[in-house]
């Protein structure tokens, strides 16, 4: 009885304790996203909808224009995950395979980019995509997550890439593959779970970043799922309703995706933790 009571005490209700204090908000943004306008200020508060409506998610998709924030958010994620990842595979497997003077420097230099803080960022990257002309392009996006992204995914990619046996690539050399095939038919097929690891990090960090996008974005035809969140924020008046129906939105893919690649991130983080 003391074991059982203790179990509960220690582990249990600490667990069932912070997954209510992590999970409410999403609750409660999921609740005002099917309420009418009327029910969401009024009291008491119903922490269940008597009336429960999709006119939000319509208002959200089509008169806010979420279904063109979801398709640049789309087009901007995939597009940077699609870059990251064969340029990290690449450098990945250079800092794995090769030897060479001021490798370990070069790994903590990359490294030490994470530490640089985005706002620094912002003025210079302006300055250079505005003389390009490439503000509010998608482009800008792209190239700016990518190069952000890609330091930490490289030395990450070559941890994954140090697992696999070098000998696999010797015989498959022996055979006649050049070092480009033998990444491609034995290294690649191999390092799944680390690409998919890799690219659901770099997928949802693209998809929710907001400063970088507000900031070098200023048509609505090419706002992101962030920042049109915050462009439905008035001055004086906020459609609250429309508001959590448009977060509920951008939430579904990232819940999806992460419940579909869940077996590939634990193996793969636990290849990156091994390598």
């Amino acid at each position: 009885m003391n074991k059982t009571m203790d179990r509960w005490l220690t582990l249990r209700l600490p667990l069932a304790i912070m997954l209510i204090f992590t999970m409410f908000p999403f609750y409660w943004t999921i609740n005002t996203a099917f309420k009418m306008d009327g029910d969401i200020v009024k009291r008491p508060v119903e922490y269940i909808p008597t009336a429960p409506t999709i006119d939000n998610f319509v208002i959200a998709w089509s008169n806010v224009g979420f279904a063109t924030y979801f398709k640049n958010s789309l087009i901007v994620g995939v597009s940077t995950v699609a870059l990251v990842l064969v340029l990290s595979i690449l450098s990945g497997y250079a800092l794995s395979r090769y030897k060479f003077k001021g490798k370990r420097a070069f790994m903590v230099m990359l490294l030490c980019t994470q530490f640089i803080p985005r706002a620094m960022l912002i003025i210079p990257l302006f300055i250079i995509f505005k003389n390009l002309g490439l503000i509010s392009s998608p482009l800008s996006l792209i190239i700016t997550y990518a190069a952000v992204e890609i330091p930490f995914t490289t030395v990450l990619m070559s941890g994954f890439i140090s697992n696999v046996p070098k000998e696999l690539e010797e015989a498959a050399m022996i055979d006649g593959c050049n070092r480009l095939q033998s990444l491609r038919h034995v290294v690649f097929p191999l390092l799944v779970p680390g690409i998919v690891a890799t690219g659901v990090f770099t997928l949802i960090y693209t998809w929710n970043e907001f400063l970088l996008a507000l900031m070098l974005t200023n048509q609505q035809s090419k706002f992101t799922l962030p920042v049109g969140l915050s462009y439905m924020m008035g001055e004086f008046n906020v459609n609250y309703g429309a508001l959590a129906a448009g977060s509920v939105i951008a939430l579904v893919p990232a819940v999806l995706l992460f419940v579909y690649a869940q077996k590939h991130l634990v193996s793969g983080l636990g290849g990156a933790v091994k390598g």
